[in-house]
C-alpha cells in the first residue's frame, strides 16, 4: 500500500490517497480534490491508464473529487458507498430536507440560500460519475480479498476497506482530529435528519477488530493505535459537550452565539457555520442519551479509560 499526499483548498488541509496492487490489478483508494493541482499530482504519481478499480471511502470533495475525471479517462471500475449514490440520485429531495433542517437550527433565508449555493458548487459536491458500482453490493471487493465495513458517524456513508493487514480508513480513524459528524438528511428514509450519534456508537463496536493492522488514514500522520484514537476522540467529545452544556444553561443565548462561544471564533463562511452547527447537534444528541455511548465503550473495553470524565459530565 503506497500513500500519496496532495494539498486541498479546504480547512482540513492535505489529504491522502492510496495505491496498491492486488492479484495483479492496479487499485486506487480515494482520489483527492477536483483541483488542477490534484489532477496533475494524480497523473504524475499514478499510471491511470492501468487502473483497474477505484474504491471511494466517502464522497466528500477532498476524497472523491477526481472520480468523474477518472470515469471518463480510464477503464477502471469505480466503487462508491451506497448512501452517497442515494445522495446524488435524490439530490433535489435531499436539498429540500437539508434546507428545512438548517432552518430549524436558526438559519435565516439568506443563509439557507447561501448554504445551498455552496453545497451545489462543483468544488464541494463533484458530479456522480456516469458509471459505477455500489461498493457494499458489488462482488468485486470479495474477489480481490477486500472487506468493506460500513462505519458511519462522520457521514452516513463512510466505508473502511480492509485488505489483509492493511486498512484504508478514510476519515473514520484520524490522528488528533475531531472529525465533524455532518448534519444531513437520512438518505434511507428522507423522514428527518440522520442520527450521526447513534451511528457513531454502532461504529465503535466495529473498530476494535482493526487493531493490530496497518491503518492508512485520510489525513495527517499515522495513528497511535485504534483504541488510542477512539479514546482521544471521546475525550475531545466529552470536553466539548461539557462546554456546550454550560452554555446551554445561559438564558437567551441562540445557536449562533453558542457557535461563537464554543469555538472561540466569529465565522462568516456559511459552510464553516454549518460544520459547527453539525457538531453541536451531535453533542446535544449525546447529552440527551449518554448511555448509548457508555454502553458502546463498555462493550469494547474502553469505558474505564474515560470513566471519570464521563461520570463527572453525565452523572
Amino acid at each position: 500500500m503506497r500513500q500519496h499526499t496532495i494539498a486541498t483548498p479546504f480547512l482540513v488541509g492535505d489529504v491522502h490517497y492510496y495505491t496498491a496492487e492486488i492479484n495483479g490489478e492496479s487499485i486506487l483508494f480515494d482520489t483527492g480534490p477536483s483541483t488542477p493541482e490534484a489532477l496533475h499530482h494524480l497523473r504524475s504519481e499514478v499510471n491511470i491508464k492501468k487502473l483497474s478499480y477505484v474504491f471511494v471511502t466517502h464522497c466528500h470533495a477532498d476524497h472523491y473529487g477526481l472520480v468523474d475525471h477518472l470515469s471518463h479517462h480510464t477503464v477502471a471500475t469505480i466503487l462508491l458507498p451506497r448512501r452517497d449514490v442515494l445522495k446524488f440520485t435524490h439530490h433535489q429531495r435531499r436539498m429540500e430536507l437539508m434546507q428545512q433542517l438548517i432552518r430549524e437550527q436558526g438559519f435565516d433565508e439568506r443563509h439557507v440560500t447561501l448554504f445551498r449555493q455552496v453545497i451545489e458548487n462543483n468544488m464541494v459536491t463533484p458530479k456522480l460519475p456516469t458509471r459505477y458500482e455500489i461498493a457494499e453490493e458489488s462482488a468485486i471487493p470479495a474477489s480481490l480479498g477486500i472487506e468493506v465495513i460500513p462505519c458511519p458517524g462522520h457521514s452516513q456513508s463512510d466505508l473502511v476497506y480492509v485488505c489483509g493487514d492493511d486498512v484504508v480508513s478514510g476519515d473514520v480513524l484520524l490522528r488528533n482530529v475531531f472529525q465533524v459528524p455532518l448534519l444531513d438528511a437520512d438518505l434511507e428514509t428522507f423522514a428527518g435528519r440522520f442520527d450521526n450519534y447513534g451511528a457513531y456508537c454502532q461504529t465503535l463496536l466495529q473498530l476494535p477488530r482493526l487493531s493490530g493492522k496497518r491503518i492508512h488514514p485520510g489525513h495527517r500522520g499515522s495513528i497511535d493505535g485504534v483504541e488510542a484514537t477512539i479514546v482521544w476522540y471521546v475525550r475531545k467529545m466529552l470536553e466539548r459537550a461539557r462546554r456546550l452544556r454550560a452554555l446551554s444553561h445561559t438564558d437567551g443565548i441562540d445557536l449562533m452565539q453558542i457557535v461563537h462561544r464554543l469555538f472561540g471564533e466569529s465565522f462568516s463562511d456559511i459552510f464553516v457555520v454549518y460544520l459547527k452547527v453539525s457538531e453541536i447537534m451531535f453533542l446535544r444528541d449525546f447529552l440527551a442519551d449518554p448511555d448509548l455511548l457508555r454502553n458502546s465503550l463498555a462493550r469494547i473495553g474502553l469505558l474505564d479509560e474515560v470513566r471519570e470524565t464521563f461520570e463527572a459530565l453525565t452523572g
